[in-house]
């Protein structure tokens, strides 16, 4: 293990950071898995227009989640979630970033 995935997985357990939550991919059983929450507002453009939205992300460790899919469920705290779109790893390959969207 890299001193990088060790620092990552310290980060993921710590209690002020990390939550549990419960994956589930598509036909699949759920998993126990730890997740970075990252709730950002996204603003884009159509047009003349800019557009103000909320957005819903997570941080999921490629170790628990090799290959995330859209359509597969993510639950956090009773909300219930669904993959939108493509995962996209860091550079490390360690992490994916999620765009999550209500069931």
């Amino acid at each position: 293990m890299t001193a990088f995935a060790a620092i990552l997985d310290a980060l993921f357990a710590d209690p002020n950071i990390g939550r549990e939550a419960v994956y589930t991919s598509d036909g699949g059983a759920p998993v126990l898995v730890r997740v970075v929450s990252r709730q950002v507002d996204a603003i884009s453009d159509f047009g003349d227009a800019r557009l103000w939205s909320e957005t819903t992300r997570v941080d999921l460790r490629v170790a628990e989640v090799p290959t995330p899919r859209p359509g597969d469920r993510l639950e956090i705290d009773g909300n219930a979630f669904l993959f939108q779109g493509e995962s996209v790893r860091d550079r490390e390959r360690l992490v994916w970033t999620i765009d999550l969207g209500p069931v």
